[in-house]
């Protein structure tokens, strides 16, 4: 048994990186749990917010990570570039110093993300990397989902209604699942 956290980028009650998520989470092989989360209740990064104590929001979401088996990061793309919301969480996540290498040194990373429009994400999940980097972290070269046009591809409810996105997804699952079972051996 595997355990994901498929962490989004996004906090738009109907985003579309959330419920790509969603639908990773969806096809994921048997024996495989995700736990898809955002970064709701997570406020801006301010050095004088941690002096007081770091919020219970970054903690519980800290232990999560630590505890599973892998990430999948959602990552949005805003301006060429990852969300300001996923840096913010990723910064607190990152406090106090060290952090950062003990919630991701060494942890299994895997990165999808859509957009409406045609540059799927790849710029945001490049400008993901060096900061993956910095914590240790293990991205999967395996492979990178950068889904575009992805407003056409899911329903007014979120879920994912394209066939070939489907096999996609649950060929980038698999994948990413293999490559942890092998990290265990």
């Amino acid at each position: 048994m595997s355990t994901l956290i498929a962490l989004s980028g996004s906090l738009r009650r109907a985003s579309f990186n959330t419920a790509l998520l969603r639908a990773a989470a969806s096809l994921a092989p048997a024996g495989v749990t995700v736990d898809v989360r955002t970064l709701h209740g997570i406020p801006v990064y301010d050095g004088d917010d941690e002096a007081r104590g770091v919020p219970e929001a970054v903690t519980e979401l800290r232990a999560a990570i630590k505890a599973a088996d892998g990430v999948l990061i959602g990552c949005p793309e805003y301006n060429n570039s990852f969300s300001g919301v996923l840096k913010n969480g990723l910064d607190w996540l990152s406090r106090p110093s060290g952090e950062g290498t003990k919630t991701f040194g060494g942890k299994p990373v895997a990165v999808m993300g859509g957009t409406p429009g045609n540059g799927g994400t790849l710029l945001g999940q490049n400008a993901l990397l060096p900061v993956l980097r910095t914590f240790g972290a293990d991205p999967w070269w395996g492979g990178r989902l950068t889904v575009s046009q992805i407003h056409k591809l899911f329903d007014e409810q979120g879920t994912l209604v394209d066939a070939a996105l489907t096999e996609q997804v649950r060929g980038f699952m698999a994948g990413f699942v293999a490559h942890l079972r092998v990290r265990v051996q």
